[in-house]
């Protein structure tokens, strides 16, 4: 005898009349054959006027199109299906609704399917706002960077006109501040082109970071070279110490290397399990030489500052007998 597919089973319909969650069973032609209480409730509206197509009147105008299209996919593959999209409530509001539905088989059949659905509007809701909350954000980084980036392009045009016209014992201080100033404007235009600038990849950035500071000067003088050996997602505050200490390091090796020398600076970011400290080990051939006269030699103190306002432990003096020893907080 063929399976009778015009109702549910007795086991069925004892599960589905007491269920908090809107649940339904169509047969193998899509058409609703049962609703429970829960889903009449919802509706407003009598079991008798949800059967067949009707509870389709419920759905929203612009969800109909892709909701018949998922729906013809469902039956034709006969395998487990979601969807999301609003229903009519009985108070004239559309609700989204999350849908999860079965294929179900009698004798080896296919009868139809059943499904649950339950109210997903809070969370569509929160996830909407998150992200106009995270547009917005965007748009204010996005404007305090250019007025970030304008201002420093001023700062350094400024210092090359005094530098210009100061006098020729004071013309290597204003050069050293000038290079300095464009690798603090290096470092913010690298964090700010970060994908997420919530968490950012440390050993993405510092690569890109690294590629910037290799410009600073002319072509070939400066080689910084990153290895990585984990991958780790830190917050601004710390990448941005850490790409404040790297131009600095590449700045004192400016500093006290003739003009045709090559600064060559390498980061090493050891292997380590995710629960470790992230380390980072800074080593560059210039940074013992001595600065010009009138140079002031501020490297460590600017290194240490820009750790502590991060927290990062700082060891070493940077040099091939003395790495920089960088250790971030667990």
């Amino acid at each position: 005898m063929a399976a009778d597919t015009t109702l549910p089973d007795a086991a069925f319909r004892s599960f589905a009349e007491g269920a908090g969650l809107m649940i339904w069973r169509a047969d193998p032609q899509a058409r609703l054959i049962y609703v429970n209480p829960a889903w009449t409730e919802f509706r407003g509206r009598a079991a008798e006027d949800e059967l067949g197509h009707g509870w389709k009147d419920g759905l929203h105008p612009q969800d109909r199109d892709a909701h018949e299209a998922a729906l013809a996919a469902a039956y034709a593959r006969r395998r487990p299906h979601s969807a999301e999209y609003r229903l009519r409530r009985h108070d004239g509001a559309f609700r989204w609704i999350h849908g999860h539905a079965y294929p179900l088989h009698e004798g080896g059949d296919f009868t139809g399917f059943a499904g649950s659905c339950f109210d997903i509007t809070e969370r569509k809701e929160a996830e909407e706002h998150a992200a106009r909350a995270m547009a917005e954000q965007e748009a204010l980084l996005a404007e305090i960077y250019h007025r970030v980036r304008n201002n420093l392009q001023v700062t350094v045009s400024l210092i090359g006109l005094y530098g210009r016209a100061a006098a020729a014992p004071c013309r290597p201080a204003f050069d050293a501040l000038g290079q300095r100033v464009r690798a603090i404007a290096l470092v913010q235009q690298h964090l700010h082109e970060a994908p997420q600038i919530a968490s950012v990849d440390l050993a993405e950035y510092l690569t890109r970071l690294a590629e910037g500071l290799g410009q600073l000067r002319r072509a070939g003088r400066i080689a910084v070279t990153v290895e990585a050996g984990r991958t780790a997602l830190l917050e601004p505050r710390r990448v941005n110490a850490l790409g404040m200490i790297l131009a600095e390091i590449v700045a004192e090796c400016l500093d006290g290397t003739d003009e045709a020398a090559a600064c060559v600076t390498r980061v090493e970011v050891p292997a380590g399990a995710g629960a470790d400290p992230v380390r980072v080990r800074i080593t560059s051939g210039g940074v013992a030489g001595e600065p010009p006269a009138g140079v002031p030699r501020i490297g460590p103190r600017l290194i240490a500052a820009y750790a502590g306002q991060a927290e990062i432990a700082v060891s070493g003096a940077g040099t091939p007998e003395s790495p920089l020893e960088l250790t971030l907080p667990a």
